[in-house]
């Protein structure tokens, strides 16, 4: 199968219909052999009415129902689970993603060979609530991970099928997929300025708290991508310098106490700053040998990303 189209979708019954006219126009104009995955997230309205109807006159499509809503992550990875096509394609659900961008994004895939394609909606018809910190959402994870993207966000992307199958995507690390990506192995990623279309119906389902949850999950995946199978290097490393720099200030106290007999130690805010550290720099200290413990003894200690084999096995 040529391409996989996974959508997930929350509350949009309105636009799924439309949506499904557009992507099979341009892909039967295109001659693609497809799938349409339809997630529906726990929608309270008839979204999920809407993708039966829809695969009732229409074999390619399939659809996924959840007993709540779980979020994007968990309905990307439902969807990367199930897809058979060479090329995967995500979008959302809510007309704002354009299908007419499937022939490029699939060509850049297949010709180009990239592994990702993330489309750039350099043009933009959202409010300026989400506009603002959807570009510092962007600087922020370009300077952390260093992965070169304007638009990390972006619905519509491009992926190899080995992309979405090496991969683990929960809580809001949707929006980390390149990133996640990158430090699985999958490093040749691209970008394609893509359409963005003003929404049609219904409304928007971006919320500060995404933003915010956003951020803390980009600190969790820098933390687990580079420390995640080594810990004791980063607590270790921290909780030895926290400790030798509270040393070295009780060696201080020490020395200052025996030749300048002025004053006590413990009157002195330093002496507590010492303490404090020393106490903290042990605790670090124990806390990555307690997590080297365990990521030694971890069932995916050894799971590496292998490209590929050659000779007998």
């Amino acid at each position: 199968m040529d391409i996989s189209i996974v959508i997930p979708s929350y509350n949009e019954e309105e636009s799924i219909k439309e949506l499904h006219s557009w992507i099979v126009r341009v892909v039967k104009a295109n001659n693609y052999s497809y799938e349409i995955i339809f997630i529906d997230d726990g929608s309270s309205d008839n979204t999920w009415k809407v993708i039966n109807e829809l695969a009732a006159v229409d074999i390619n499509v399939k659809g996924i129902k959840f007993r709540r809503n779980y979020g994007k992550s968990a309905a990307l990875q439902t969807g990367f689970e199930k897809v058979i096509g060479d090329v995967v394609i995500t979008m959302d659900s809510d007309l704002q993603d354009s299908p007419d961008e499937i022939p490029e994004l699939y060509r850049m895939i297949k010709d180009d060979n990239y592994d990702i394609v993330s489309g750039w909606k350099k043009k933009r018809y959202d409010p300026i609530s989400k506009t603002i910190p959807t570009r510092l959402y962007n600087w922020t994870t370009r300077k952390m991970t260093g992965v070169r993207l304007h638009d990390m966000n972006c619905g519509l992307k491009a992926y190899k099928k080995a992309v979405v199958k090496s991969i683990e995507v929960y809580g809001e690390m949707h929006r980390y997929i390149p990133v996640i990506a990158k430090w699985a192995g999958f490093s040749k990623i691209g970008e394609k300025v893509v359409s963005h279309q003003k929404r049609k119906y219904g409304v928007t389902k971006f919320g500060m708290e995404r933003f915010i949850n956003g951020f803390l999950d980009l600190l969790s995946i820098t933390f687990t991508s580079k420390f995640g199978k080594r810990p004791m290097h980063l607590f270790g490393l921290l909780g030895t310098l926290l400790f030798v720099i509270g040393f070295a200030i009780a060696f201080y106290l020490i020395f200052a106490k025996l030749f300048f007999l002025e004053y006590k130690m413990t009157e002195r805010p330093l002496f507590y700053f010492g303490l404090l550290s020393m106490v903290i720099g042990s605790q670090l200290f124990i806390g990555g040998f307690i997590a080297e413990m365990i990521s030694r003894n971890s069932s995916d200690r050894n799971v590496y990303q292998i490209e590929d084999v050659v000779g007998e096995q």
